[in-house]
């Protein structure tokens, strides 16, 4: 398989992710102002979770221009992201359910699918490099990583601080997105000038 075709895959994931996330998104019966709010935490965690399955599509889509091999390690370390990633939609409806909108556990269990995905794209970059070689495009715009090993860590603060103080974990889930939102340029540069 090519580069290409596991970015193509991962594309479609994503895309239909998404659409699952939209499609339990459902409208109000009523049609007053008052309806609207009780759609403010559904629409806050879709919110949420779009950025995130964004800032995945986004910065994947950028590191795989940079990889010229695949191989079966490669395609499992993917899947493994994709497994994660694919339990967004589950999670977010949860989180942000009318009836306990942001309830500690959903929250923390947010945190939890927030921290396995984060694992899992650090470990399929470590598996690229390792097909790539430690001197080839995509070694040399990963570097040490520190966004995506600051990340993990305050994904550990966050998950626990949810049975404390729900919006303070909201916070540091929003503040990895924040970090992420502006695409990773490490990719960018070292593609114009790699």
């Amino acid at each position: 398989m090519t580069p290409g075709r596991l970015e193509a895959f991962s594309d479609g994931v994503i895309a239909i992710l998404i659409t699952i996330m939209v499609l339990e998104f459902h409208a109000p019966s009523d049609v007053s102002v008052e309806a609207l709010k009780g759609l403010c935490s559904p629409f806050a965690c879709y919110a949420m979770s779009f950025v995130f399955l964004g800032i995945y599509w986004n910065n994947h889509h950028h590191m795989m221009h940079s990889v010229e091999h695949v191989d079966g390690a490669v395609l499992w370390a993917n899947l493994h992201l994709l497994f994660w990633l694919s339990l967004t939609p589950f999670v977010t409806q949860w989180m942000g359910t009318a009836a306990h909108p942001f309830a500690p556990l959903p929250v923390a269990a947010y945190g939890v699918l927030l921290l396995l995905s984060a694992i899992a794209y650090y470990i399929l970059t470590l598996t690229l490099v390792r097909v790539n070689g430690k001197n080839s495009k995509v070694a040399q715009a990963l570097g040490k990583d520190f966004k995506g090993k600051i990340s993990v860590v305050v994904y550990l603060l966050g998950v626990p601080l949810a049975f404390v103080t729900v919006y303070a974990s909201l916070a540091l889930y929003v503040a990895v997105s924040l970090m992420w939102l502006v695409p990773d340029k490490r990719f960018e540069h070292q593609r114009h000038h790699g």
